[in-house]
């Protein structure tokens, strides 16, 4: 009996420090842990070109987490923090970098969506309930800027950019009335497309082609626009501006298929942005562990680099004094990572 117990604490003892073992090596995302080794395993560099964009010694942090879906980051840089959405809890939030505060700017915030900021420093905000574009001014009053076009209401727009003509470009693929969960369920009264507003507020429809166009982005010198296709095609496509007003051409720039993984299926890209060297940096879900996080592609449509993360990506923007910190939201959480390229545009 003594030697069955003394078998059976040695088994147990045994367990107990595989688990723990097992434990010490599971990545902790709090937000001041950091990966055991350096470089950080998570930051996956696919072809050498991708190495001199990434710092050895960078690591992800998870800054946040609690949310319900995580959208729409975007970096003020005036007042020189972040703002994200928490669509289903229907508010905005706010990070500060310099203590690592973090607080809801803006409740009952209409299932924001998207936000950028405009040459002035001007909030812009797609709000799903409310099927509209808007601005915040200064003095706190609320600037409709798009609810409908041609007498018919948007479906839930989505993304957006700014143009240095003043223009204001918007996605509107209906996905947050699709359930209750990101707004209020409700037919979709127009074709998916992406919309231009001029400086005077004349809505203009620049793309109905799409399945559901979702992110996009401006190339570094804003001749070319980027849209990623969160429905059947799950793809990114380039289109070519024409006088900064117009889509012309458009090619199928990157499919965002499974590359990294031995599961089947096609992710989707959800926000876009580009570096100064004309990268485009994608939000990335859809297929899970090992997929999920930021796909970074070459002007080639390449990948030449990863930043895998436990959640799905939905989207991303560069951030922080320097312009070198990439915010990334994904599923409940905000993530950061130091890079060493820059974001093309501060808006």
């Amino acid at each position: 009996m003594q030697n069955q117990q003394s078998t059976r604490r040695s088994f147990m003892t045994a367990l107990a420090s595989a688990m723990a073992a097992g434990t010490a090596r599971a990545r902790d995302y709090g937000q001041n842990a950091g990966p055991e080794t350096l470089p950080d395993p998570d930051i996956i560099s696919l072809d050498a070109s991708f190495k001199k964009h990434i710092p050895d010694d960078s690591t992800i942090r998870r800054l946040h987490t609690g949310c319900l879906w995580s959208e729409g980051p975007a970096w003020n840089g005036s007042g020189a923090y972040l703002v994200w959405s928490d669509i289903p809890n229907d508010r905005l939030m706010r990070y500060l970098p310099e203590d690592g505060h973090v607080s809801v700017m803006r409740a009952n915030a209409n299932n924001n969506n998207g936000n950028t900021f405009d040459w002035t420093g001007r909030q812009l905000a797609c709000e799903q309930a409310k099927r509209r574009v808007v601005r915040f001014e200064p003095n706190g009053n609320v600037t409709v800027l798009a609810f409908e076009f041609e007498g018919k209401t948007l479906n839930a727009p989505d993304d957006i950019v700014v143009h240095p003509d003043g223009g204001i470009w918007f996605t509107d693929p209906g996905l947050g009335i699709m359930g209750n969960k990101e707004g209020n369920k409700a037919e979709l009264l127009l074709k998916e497309a992406v919309y231009r507003l001029d400086p005077a507020g004349k809505i203009s429809l620049v793309n109905n082609e799409m399945d559901k166009p979702n992110g996009l982005c401006f190339s570094p010198d804003y001749q070319k626009l980027y849209i990623s296709d969160s429905g059947k095609p799950r793809n990114i496509m380039g289109y070519e501006m024409v006088d900064g007003k117009k889509l012309g051409k458009g090619n199928e720039f990157c499919v965002m298929k499974n590359a990294f993984t031995d599961k089947d299926g096609i992710g989707s890209a959800g926000g876009i942005r580009c570096d100064v060297d004309g990268n485009v940096w994608a939000s990335a879900g859809g297929v899970g562990e090992g997929y999920d996080g930021v796909h970074v592609i070459n002007q080639d449509g390449k990948r030449i680099g990863h930043i895998k993360l436990p959640e799905p990506g939905s989207n991303l923007c560069f951030g922080g004094t320097k312009h070198n910190h990439l915010y990334i939201t994904a599923g409940q959480s905000l993530y950061t990572v130091i890079v060493g390229t820059q974001g093309a545009h501060f808006c």
